[in-house]
């Protein structure tokens, strides 16, 4: 029995398309999807078909296919990011926890299905929810994991590990006297 993993699911852009034939127009619908497991894998899909239904189907489907594993640590991003498909540039910044997803909506809808939680976006060039899609994956795809990083720069993991801004009575008391 093989078992079934659960998937966020969002949708990014539905919207209709025509193509002009020489008897008229032919219309359909285009979805964009957006699927994640919520760990750090994430996908996004695009088709068209005459029913919205058949379209939004077909679209994951595609995600699902084309799913990329990204490294999202304690539900943000390890460091600030650049992303770019076509004209839509995505930047991409981590925060603290209990700040929230700051993002226009189809940027929320990729950090949402990666499982991010926490962080800062600014979307810059064309506003197209499919290309800002794309861009945001790109950003997030070119996210160094840590064990890289300290590899590269000579350092031990711990060097790499996030500061904690939480402090006791017990240490705030010490610092006085």
């Amino acid at each position: 029995m093989v078992e079934e993993r659960m998937f966020i699911e969002k949708l990014v852009e539905l919207k209709r398309v025509s193509k002009v034939v020489k008897g008229g127009k032919r219309l359909k619908l285009y979805a964009c999807v957006v699927v994640g497991d919520g760990t750090g894998a994430v996908g996004i899909g695009h088709a068209k078909s005459s029913e919205v239904a058949p379209a939004i189907k077909k679209a994951t489907e595609i995600a699902k296919k084309n799913m990329a594993k990204l490294d999202v640590t304690e539900g943000t991003i390890l460091h600030m990011v650049h992303g770019k498909y076509s004209a839509s540039k995505v930047i991409m910044k981590p925060a603290l926890t209990g700040t929230g997803i700051i993002a226009s909506k189809s940027v929320r809808a990729v950090c949402e299905a990666a499982g991010i939680k926490n962080i800062l976006t600014k979307s810059l060039g064309s506003n197209n929810p499919t290309n800002l899609a794309r861009a945001t994956i790109e950003a997030l795809k070119s996210i160094r994991p840590v064990a890289v990083v300290a590899e590269m720069r000579n350092k031990p993991l711990e060097y790499f590990a996030r500061k904690r801004y939480e402090k006791t009575k017990s240490d705030t008391q010490e610092e006085s006297n």
